[in-house]
């Protein structure tokens, strides 16, 4: 390894990050997920709080502007819906196991209230 690779690898390590912002009770419900998609969820908000994508996301339109959800498919199906478009923080607005194929309307509608909610608070 080259002197310039191990500063560009320390420089990696030491870029801002964003914190997170949990919602109601998201952050208790991501520490019910299993062991492996809580790991899978922690690997994708913290790449998202350092301004990337991360390996499986979907735009969700219906809850609004710039809310993204993160897709964890191990074990078995889970979904962690948040907004980065903020300078000041990674909003996790709901997060849930979906036990079906299509996302149930009710997680739909609650990541809505609270992104309505979060977005009046930022305005005060």
């Amino acid at each position: 390894m080259t002197w310039y690779s191990n500063i560009r690898i320390m420089n990696m390590r030491k870029l801002p990050s964003k914190p997170l912002r949990f919602m109601g009770a998201t952050l208790r419900t991501i520490r019910k997920f299993p062991k492996e998609a809580r790991s899978l969820a922690g690997e994708g908000l913290r790449i998202v709080q350092q301004g990337g994508m991360p390996e499986d996301w979907k735009q969700m339109p219906d809850v609004g502007q710039g809310v993204l959800e993160l897709r964890i498919h191990k074990p078995h199906e889970h979904r962690v819906i948040y907004v980065a478009k903020f300078p000041e923080a990674v909003y996790v607005l709901n997060a849930f196991e979906k036990k079906s194929k299509k996302t149930p309307q009710t997680e739909v509608d609650q990541a809505r209230r609270i992104y309505a909610q979060m977005l009046k608070e930022r305005n005060k």
